[in-house]
């Protein structure tokens, strides 16, 4: 570990034109600051209310620009992490006394920037520096509000909100936040566009002492691991600098917080409070315990304050007589936070990989070494690699020459030739007792004495007594094993011996001549847990066996895992519009394309029936006007003829009276077609509004395919990817283009011209740029959103 060191304390006085020169003074060492008070007379004569008081601290900052605030608070602290030094620097302070100015900084203006960026770009121009040194930076932002962490780089497109609430977790390695986002950042301009999104995600407030206060506390982490790129050690460095800021301390009477704005107000005084006593036990030699746990903020902070960490506070006061009591109460923790002592050293680890292959070199040489020593002393046939195939097979064939004794002896030669001797001397007798059993099992069948079934089919067969014994012909060359009952055995005549014999003896006939077993197979049948039945037996019960043995042996197959779909590479060139709508028709848009051309059919068949319908009725309105003409021309007869009505009654005779009935059956018939053709041009007019919806639904599927192919960049695809938030189509296209395009591109060439003084400042424009294209583009779909809601 490193030596013990106290934690650096500054004080920076928020510039005012109402400062208060008569109750703060600084010393000449800029390292002091007096507050003086005039006493209170309404407290009488006697009064013995202190009015002095002076802090000695490490720097005083009154009227100092950003860049002075970074070289005498910041620059050390940075420099040092890249050597495996960790670092954290905190704000402090009464609310609105510029805490957040002295961290951020005004992203407006580049000049005016805080702590923060300054310190990623001081990495970055460090890291162009080292060329030697392969460094990776990675960063996080977290955010803690009401006693609650929240990841402010939670709403970039590929990290989402995560689903479990994030915890602080303790290991041996320190302390982390599970669920944190860390994101691996190559250069300096997207460390800024990380640090603006984060930025423009934190919770801020208004009051009477800021109208833009911070309501959480906000740690912003830099990683950074150090590999050496000329040596090949296995250790590497890491380290990483906390840059803290705080909110605010504020007094309810005087900022007048109300509802939300109250709640949060407490928890930030409370958390506050947690602090100043972890401060308070940290500066107790004689304290054991550390409340860390109080709180979420102290808890995160356990690896800075006291612990393996370069630490330094800047605490930010207010230079107004109305806010004494809080800026004595500010330099009150900043004394405080002197009396903490840290004890810094260099994080260093070990690289697995590359330990392997210093071993692997290592090895390599003590082989070489030993070669050396091997041929100075006549011991060249010696090797220390790994036996091949031929070496191995030469020791197999010594050790089997060994056991028929052939040979006497075996030359020892180095330690893995014995192991090699000894491992062959197992691979012989493994291939003996294989071997063995081969053979008994070609003459017999092997049961296994716990396989009842088995046995009771072999009992059934006649094969075995009731007691499970195997029982066989002692006379002739034919032979059993087991133990025979006593009624069997020679010297006794028994009739159940011909009841044994006569079966076996036949099985032996079938079988013919067999050579006898030799000693050793007995010996091994009669240790072994199966049993030995003769296998010249009918087949029945040695396919019922195999028959088991293939049946339990079967297993299911693997299914196949499911392939993975690639994406087709855009073309250089977009293709045209008629062509690349052929390939949608038959591709992307078949479905749409089926169910169009499904309802054309429909509408085309309607429109036929309706026209057919029409000539139908026409036709029948034809005939129909034939019928009355020639109903007018009987009645004009019957009038030139003298015929006229009887007493009020038509006479009309059979030729007049069916052309009536006729006009009647063609009025039915025109009355029935004209509602068939009524509802004909209704059923018209939905296919037509079908088939304009799918027309028009095609069209547009076409072109959002179109652009998300051809057109749109593949960088502005991430918000309109399938089941995001925003659903491709609602923006124009040009618009999309022009937002990742043309005016970044304008806005790259001005910069050029407009920036030559400071070209160190084109990568921080640009962050802040894409932010707020992004900001503004999320903005406009928001509303396009809520427009279609409506």
């Amino acid at each position: 570990m490193g030596t013990r060191k106290k934690v650096h304390a500054f004080v920076r006085v928020k510039p005012t034109d109402d400062f208060a020169h008569e109750m703060i003074r600084y010393g000449d060492d800029k390292r002091s600051i007096d507050i003086h008070l005039k006493k209170d007379i309404r407290r009488g004569v006697v009064n013995n209310q202190q009015t002095d008081w002076s802090f000695k601290l490490d720097g005083v900052l009154h009227d100092a620009s950003q860049d002075l605030v970074y070289e005498t608070v910041a620059k050390d602290v940075v420099s040092q992490a890249l050597d495996g030094y960790n670092g954290t620097i905190m704000c402090y302070g009464q609310t609105g006394a510029g805490k957040t100015y002295t961290m951020m900084g005004a992203t407006e203006n580049y000049k005016h920037r805080g702590i923060l960026p300054r310190a990623l770009q001081q990495v970055f121009r460090m890291i162009e520096e080292r060329p030697a040194h392969a460094i990776t930076v990675r960063v996080s932002y977290l955010e803690i509000y009401n006693e609650s962490l929240f990841d402010l780089l939670s709403t970039l497109p590929y990290v989402g909100p995560s689903v479990t609430p994030m915890t602080i977790v303790e290991n041996p390695q320190g302390v982390f936040i599970k669920g944190l986002s860390v994101h691996l950042t190559s250069q300096e301009e997207d460390a800024f566009s990380l640090l603006f999104e984060g930025e423009t995600n934190r919770i801020i407030a208004s009051h009477t002492m800021n109208k833009n206060s911070s309501r959480s506390h906000c740690i912003f982490t830099i990683y950074l691991e150090a590999h050496s790129r000329t040596l090949s050690e296995e250790k590497y460095i890491t380290s990483k600098i906390n840059l803290v800021d705080l909110a605010g301390s504020e007094r309810l009477g005087k900022s007048g917080s109300e509802g939300q704005v109250l709640k949060e107000a407490t928890y930030i005084n409370k958390s506050l409070s947690f602090l100043e006593q972890a401060i308070i036990a940290l500066g107790d030699q004689k304290r054991d315990h550390i409340p860390f746990r109080q709180c979420k903020l102290t808890h995160a902070l356990k690896d800075s304050l006291g612990g393996n960490c370069n630490m330094v506070l800047v605490t930010n006061i207010y230079g107004e007589a109305a806010q004494l009591e809080e800026t004595l109460s500010s330099l009150r923790f900043a004394s405080r936070m002197k009396l903490v002592t840290t004890e810094p050293a260099i994080n260093e680890k070990y690289d697995a990989e590359r330990m392997v292959k210093n071993l692997e070199k290592e090895l390599a040489l003590l082989k070489q070494e030993l070669a050396i020593h091997d041929s100075l002393t006549n011991r060249t046939f010696v090797t220390y690699d790994p036996m091949d195939e031929i070496q191995i097979a030469e020791i197999n064939s010594q050790v089997r020459r060994y056991l028929e004794g052939t040979l006497d002896e075996i030359d020892i030669i180095s330690l893995r030739q014995i192991k090699e001797v000894f491992n062959q001397f197992r691979v012989v007798l493994s291939q003996q007792e294989q071997e063995v059993e081969s053979t008994l099992r070609r003459k017999y069948t092997l049961i296994d004495r716990n396989d009842f079934a088995a046995i009771s089919a072999i009992q059934k067969a006649g094969l075995v007594d009731v007691d499970g014994h195997l029982v066989g012909e002692p006379e002739g060359q034919n032979f059993g094993l087991g133990v025979a009952p006593f009624s069997t055995k020679p010297g006794k005549k028994a009739k159940s011996k011909k009841t044994f014999k006569e079966p076996l003896s036949s099985l032996a006939r079938k079988e013919g001549a067999s050579s006898p077993v030799n000693g050793k197979d007995l010996d091994y049948v009669s240790t072994s847990k199966t049993q030995l039945v003769p296998s010249s037996k009918d087949g029945d019960v040695k396919d019922m066996l195999s028959r088991d043995r293939e049946t339990s042996s079967i297993e299911p197959l693997p299914s196949d895992s499911p392939k993975e779909e690639l994406r087709p590479i855009r073309p250089d060139t977009p293709p045209s519009k008629p062509v690349a709508f052929e390939e949608f028709k038959n591709e992307q848009g078949s479905e749409i394309n089926r169910i169009f051309k499904e309802n054309k059919s429909i509408l085309n068949e309607r429109r036929k029936r309706a026209s057919e319908t029409t000539q139908h009725i026409n036709a029948i309105k034809r005939e129909i006007d034939v019928t009355k003409e020639a109903l007018n021309f009987q009645k004009s007869l019957w009038e030139k003829q003298g015929k006229y009505e009887n007493k009020g009654l038509m006479i009309i005779d059979e030729e007049e009276f069916l052309l009536i009935l006729k006009l009647k059956d063609l009025k039915k018939q025109y009355r029935s077609e004209y509602q068939d053709l009524r509802d004909l041009r209704a059923e018209i007019q939905y296919c037509q509004h079908l088939v304009d919806q799918c027309r028009h639904r095609l069209l547009m599927e076409f072109d959002i395919w179109y652009n998300e192919s051809f057109v749109i960049p593949e960088d502005m695809q991430m918000a309109l990817k399938p089941g995001g938030s925003i659903r491709p189509g609602m923006v124009p296209v040009n618009r999309i283009v022009s937002l990742g395009e043309d005016d970044q591109d304008k806005f790259s060439q001005l910069q050029q011209r407009v920036l030559p003084e400071g070209p160190d400042s084109i990568s921080f424009y640009n962050a802040k740029v894409k932010i707020e294209q992004k900001h503004n583009y999320l903005k406009t779909m928001m509303g396009l959103q809520q427009a279609h809601r409506k």
